[in-house]
């Protein structure tokens, strides 16, 4: 009787949002943001939160709603897959998207996750243009956004990041931007469109990056106030090519002043000449928080050209993915006055957002969520120096002793095609070929791993096809498993070990693992609807594109994982 009850209470709360007058629209916000901050952990919301201003991050906690224990429930944590589950409420064994690249055995080379070479540039170079969603195998809320409107709603992504631009926007995408340094310009595909919107031809005519690569990146405070970072100047960052040290002030105009490689190394597409390369690095600016506060210019110039959620009845939707904070961290690691740094002006950048939020359509009228595509790892360097447990491992060095080791057993022959993402790829033709068996050969290879430093367990991919867990390590890489292009033997790191093809690593960061630092994000919701409060009840990741979809009343996006979450949901 008290389930009875309960399931009419919940059918009660449900009326209120539908029940509307014959002929009325169904109550949806007028604009959906997105925002993805590359590897920003859960805990960055408080570690600068002294110094950061009112309008940035505050607002969205003292506004919105936050899942403080919100994780990613696969491996590995990169860009490329983090991207993708956000938006398509799947994990990589459904959608596809298992690294940001991965070994093709049809080809018998590397792909990378938005590559296409069946579309052009528009408005960049070969290189960079040739891109798509193709490889992703599932819908994402942007595209149900625009099957439940009969494709009347804009979505657009954006970032300086061709991945987490595209990945976000979906297969159906009204348009999807980025970054291209050899030009300095925001550019897209034919995927898309055959050639750039004028407002957008406009603002990359502004040269916006030439002019912040213009100035030295000083701190924003004075330097001594950056009390939540180590000092300047330590064993583990990296610095600039062209520097000395890691330290500030970084002379940006010095260090951009030469071209990068990749501008020699420019073709033309067939028939499309090649485009004017820029003399100077531009691509520079991806390191720098400035690349965000780019970003969010552009953002702005997106919500003002396309006058997105100024159409009555129609919901349009903007996917903004914020990467400098990523390149900042994979260089200068976690703790450094740079990442501080770029978390306070990212925090600036995001109440400019904001506030022209309010202007186009006001806080009431938009739905917007922020969280990030995975976490970080402390450098190795930094743990090391405070006796907390830490290490690298080489993925050459881990593929050399697999491949030497096979040699010595089973004769001479190219047995491992590729490792990367800490997976194994056997060469399967070479198995048939000397009557080894597939499953024998990669527990063989399963247990050789397991002797090397820095491992703390290792899976086939047979056992992942047959067996199945709910929680822990193997859970993580059942999900992120998906047969047709991951590989033989999966390999999980102990906690603070990072991989990297250089050996050993000591210096800045990386992410991949199934650990809490790499897997723990934020999650707010902010505007229409959203009630202010937070939550500690695990939550995941595939569950935001289910809720978004809620908020919508439209489908989930075909792969979906994900349940809506109910505590956000206003009664």
């Amino acid at each position: 009787m008290k389930k009875i009850f309960l399931f009419a209470l919940t059918a009660l709360a449900a009326v209120p949002a539908l029940a509307q007058k014959a002929g009325q629209p169904v109550p949806r916000p007028k604009l959906v943001v997105g925002i993805v901050v590359d590897q920003m952990r859960y805990d960055y919301l408080y570690r600068y939160w002294a110094k950061y201003g009112t309008g940035g991050f505050r607002r969205l906690l003292g506004q919105g709603f936050s899942f403080e224990s919100c994780n990613y429930n696969y491996v590995p944590t990169y860009t490329g897959p983090g991207h993708a589950s956000i938006y398509t409420g799947a994990t990589p064994s459904v959608n596809g998207i298992i690294g940001n690249n991965w070994f093709e055995r049809e080809s018998g080379r590397d792909t990378y996750v938005t590559e296409d070479k069946t579309v052009q540039p528009v408005g960049g170079s070969v290189a960079a243009g040739q891109m798509s969603p193709r490889h992703m195998l599932s819908t994402t809320i942007g595209d149900e956004l625009r099957l439940a409107t009969n494709f009347q709603s804009k979505v657009i992504g954006l970032s300086m990041k061709d991945r987490g631009s595209i990945l976000p926007a979906g297969h159906s995408a009204t348009a999807a931007y980025w970054y291209d340094g050899t030009n300095g310009a925001f550019i897209t595909s034919t995927f898309y469109m055959p050639q750039l919107p004028a407002w957008v031809a406009a603002f990359n005519q502004q040269e916006r990056p030439a002019q912040y690569l213009s100035k030295p990146w000083e701190t924003l405070l004075p330097l001594a106030q950056y009390t939540e970072s180590t000092p300047d100047d330590v064993a583990w960052e990296s610095s600039f090519r062209g520097e000395k040290t890691p330290t500030f002030p970084h002379d940006l105009p010095t260090l951009s002043a030469a071209p990068p490689a990749a501008v020699t190394a420019l073709t033309k597409a067939a028939g499309e000449p090649t485009p004017k390369a820029s003399p100077r690095n531009l691509d520079l600016i991806r390191s720098t928080p400035f690349g965000n506060s780019l970003t969010a210019d552009f953002a702005l110039e997106t919500l003002r050209a396309e006058q997105l959620g100024q159409r009555p009845g129609i919901t349009d939707m903007l996917a903004v993915s914020f990467s400098s904070t990523d390149y900042v961290g994979h260089q200068f690691g976690p703790n450094s006055v740079e990442a501080e740094d770029t978390y306070l002006r990212l925090d600036r950048d995001l109440a400019r957002l904001l506030s022209e939020i309010d202007k186009a359509v006001g806080k009431d009228n938009a739905l917007v969520f922020l969280t990030a595509d995975h976490g970080a790892a402390n450098a190795v360097g930094f743990l090391q120096e405070h006796r907390m447990p830490a290490g690298g491992v080489g993925n050459t060095a881990m593929r050399d002793s697999v491949q030497r080791t096979l040699t010595r057993r089973h004769g001479p022959g190219n047995w491992v095609l590729d490792f990367g993402n800490l997976q194994v790829y056997l060469n399967r033709p070479l198995l048939a070929q000397k009557g080894l068996d597939l499953a024998k050969t990669q527990a063989e290879v399963a247990a050789l791993l397991l002797l090397l430093p820095g491992v703390a367990q290792t899976r086939t991919a047979t056992d992942l096809q047959n067996a199945h867990w709910s929680e822990g390590p193997g859970m993580l890489q059942e999900n992120g498993f998906f047969a047709p292009r991951s590989g033989d033997v999966l390999v999980t790191l102990l906690p603070g070990w990072l991989e990297a093809y250089s050996y050993p690593v000591i210096k800045g960061t990386t992410h991949g693992t199934t650990w809490a630092y790499d897997t723990h994000v934020p999650l707010l919701f902010w505007g229409w609807r959203v009630k202010h409060g937070e939550s500690a009840t695990p939550v995941q990741v595939v569950d935001i594109a289910a809720t978004v979809a809620r908020f919508l009343h439209i489908q989930e996006p075909s792969g979906s994982s994900g349940v809506p979450l109910v505590e956000v949901l206003k009664k």
